[in-house]
This record gives structure tokens, C-alpha cells and sequence, in this order.
């Protein structure tokens, strides 16, 4: 059975703009060899990463969704483990509510959950003080 996934990962910044693109290409061909229905990929490019990774301060960055079989996110995780390009991976297996809600973000339909606080007399005269 078929699952849906959401997975990101960081491409080593010491690469070649043309190198980025071939690990992004493998990375999707070796999904799609195994079976993988690739619904979208989304790359954001070079970003300065949160904390140093191998003395890095910058990554290529990936998201993309598909659906495959859980096997095969075992054996695509081994091949990011011994590829020296990779610096981070995460995969997150998505649930229906989960899909859902990627479906309504895609076509900008999300609810509001938490309506705007109404504004309290003092936040007013503050306002009202400072124009």
C-alpha cells in the first residue's frame, strides 16, 4: 500500500549550481525507479541553516511530496546516510488529516482557527495616543 510523504533535505553548499540540480534528479529518480507517484518538488534553494552542519553555514534546500510504499523510504534514507552531499533529511509520512489540509493550503481555502482578540480599551487609547 501506498503512503503519502512530505520530505525535505539539505544539499551541501561546496557543490556546483549544476551539481545541485543532479542530486535534486537523483534523488527523484531513485524514488521513482521504486514505484514513487512524485507529486511535487519544490526547491527553495541556497539558505543559511539554523546551526552549523560539518562546519556549513549555507544549504541547498529541497521539499517534495509522494506517494510510495514504506520500503522504499528505508532504502532512499540508506542512500542519503552515504552520500556525502546530503547534510539533513526528515521524511514525514502524512495522514488524512494532514493531507487535507496540504490540499486546502494548495488551493488557499485554509479555515481560521483563531479569530483576531478584539482590541481592549488601553491597546485603543495607545493607538489613538500615538497618532
Amino acid at each position: 500500500m501506498k503512503n503519502f510523504y512530505e520530505f525535505s533535505y539539505i544539499v551541501s553548499a561546496v557543490l556546483e549550481d549544476e551539481q545541485y540540480k543532479a542530486v535534486v534528479e537523483k534523488v527523484n529518480a531513485m524514488l521513482t525507479e521504486n514505484g514513487a507517484t512524485i507529486d511535487e518538488v519544490d526547491e527553495w534553494g541556497m539558505r543559511r541553516l539554523q546551526y552549523p552542519i560539518k562546519k556549513q553555514h549555507n544549504g541547498y534546500y529541497v521539499n517534495m511530496y509522494f506517494e510510495v510504499e514504506g520500503s522504499v523510504i528505508v532504502k532512499l534514507e540508506r542512500q542519503l546516510e552515504i552520500n556525502d552531499s546530503i547534510l539533513r533529511y526528515m521524511t514525514l509520512k502524512y495522514d488524512a488529516k494532514m493531507r487535507r489540509h496540504l490540499e486546502l493550503r494548495r488551493k488557499g481555502n485554509l479555515p481560521l482557527i483563531f479569530e483576531p482578540a478584539p482590541e481592549t480599551d488601553e491597546e485603543k487609547e495607545n493607538k489613538d495616543s500615538k497618532k
